[in-house]
């Protein structure tokens, strides 16, 4: 029987008893976890349960502002913020702490402006996002009471200058798609290698960010005749549907069925887990590494998806229906993808083209429109 949390809590800690029960029967939490001081700031219901290498306290152990920074995550994942968002946040905020030994009522400008100018010579979106965090989590800790007032307030935002995408062309993607297995592979392929190729080309056909594609369920897809497509969870919990109009994908994607036994849970497994869990986007973003390398071409991962966009945009498919598609909250950023096509019709040369029977099934795409 498992004893009561409530009374083995140290005072002025008040934890969910629930929820820890819960976490110490999966084994994502010890007793030890259950009564440390850094828990839970004084009157917060912690909703704590994820391993303490996974949290600001595992990696700062002892550090004052570690368990306000776990606190402060675990309120984003009940908002239902990206998961991608929370782990880069919780990266930028470990390295902020450095910066500041104190409290968190002691939090002014000057640690704030060490911390940027630390990154200063990083790209611009990853300063402004490293600086969203630090602005995030001192907004939140005024909400709370335990800052007066956010310091990020006197310094300014960082300015991301306004680039046209750079897509990877069609046969450095076909190259690396090859360097993993072919369309259509021999019976001796491991599920493993088979599960890769199905992975990446998700992401290019469907033009899907590789963590949406990490994140799909085989409940996800309806591969009934004429009507393939699969749902993608998107940021904020949206849900888009996208067209499966690739009928060599389509085949390619039963084929991963049928060899996997995959019937319902997570689309694309770890292999070394042990449990089927959903592989991981830092996994997936190792293994395209790889296979970039094998294949002798340099791709990041993310263009597998501007290429798609790029490629709808060059075949005339309608700016809205590529939003659609893209998941974008707004007009503005799939027409960054036109600009790019106004500059190759004023002279330069399309960096991703497609054969003719691609471009004929896009056909339903533009009738998706009306």
């Amino acid at each position: 029987m498992l004893p009561d949390l409530a009374k083995t809590a140290r005072p002025g800690y008040e934890i969910t008893n629930v929820i820890w029960q819960d976490s110490l029967c999966r084994g994502d939490a010890t007793w030890a976890d259950a009564i440390s001081p850094t828990a839970s700031i004084p009157g917060y219901l912690a909703t704590a349960g994820t391993r303490a290498e996974r949290t600001a306290t595992g990696a700062l152990p002892g550090h004052p502002l570690a368990r306000h920074i776990d606190d402060f995550l675990t309120d984003l994942a009940n908002a239902n913020k990206p998961r991608n968002t929370i782990r880069a946040y919780r990266g930028d905020l470990i390295a902020f702490a450095a910066h500041h030994d104190g409290e968190i009522g002691g939090i002014t400008a000057a640690p704030a402006r060490a911390f940027l100018g630390e990154i200063a010579g990083q790209a611009p979106s990853t300063r402004k996002r490293k600086r969203a965090a630090v602005a995030s989590f001192c907004k939140w800790a005024v909400w709370h009471e335990l800052l007066g007032a956010s310091p990020m307030d006197r310094i300014d935002t960082v300015t991301v200058p306004r680039t046209l995408p750079r897509p990877a062309p069609a046969a450095d993607i076909a190259a690396v798609l090859g360097a993993i297995c072919s369309r259509r592979p021999r019976k001796d392929v491991p599920v493993a290698v088979l599960r890769d190729r199905v992975l990446f080309e998700t992401a290019y056909v469907c033009g899907a960010r590789a963590s949406e594609v990490c994140g799909m369920h085989v409940e996800d897809l309806d591969l009934r005749l004429d009507d393939e497509h699969a749902r993608v969870h998107g940021k904020g919990g949206t849900v888009r549907t996208v067209l499966l109009d690739d009928r060599g994908y389509v085949a390619l994607l039963k084929l991963y069925l049928a060899r996997s036994g995959y019937t319902s849970g997570p689309l694309f497994r770890a292999s070394i887990n042990g449990r089927g869990g959903p592989l991981s986007y830092d996994a997936a973003h190792s293994l395209w590494k790889k296979y970039c390398a094998t294949a002798g071409v340099e791709i990041g991962i993310h263009q597998l998806r501007r290429a798609h966009a790029t490629e709808l945009i060059n075949s005339g498919v309608s700016i809205e229906v590529v939003r659609r598609r893209l998941g974008h909250a707004s007009t503005e950023t799939t027409q960054i993808y036109a600009n790019s096509r106004v500059l190759h019709q004023a002279g330069e040369k399309p960096q991703v083209t497609r054969s003719q029977p691609y471009r004929n099934c896009l056909t339903g795409l533009r009738a998706a429109a009306f």
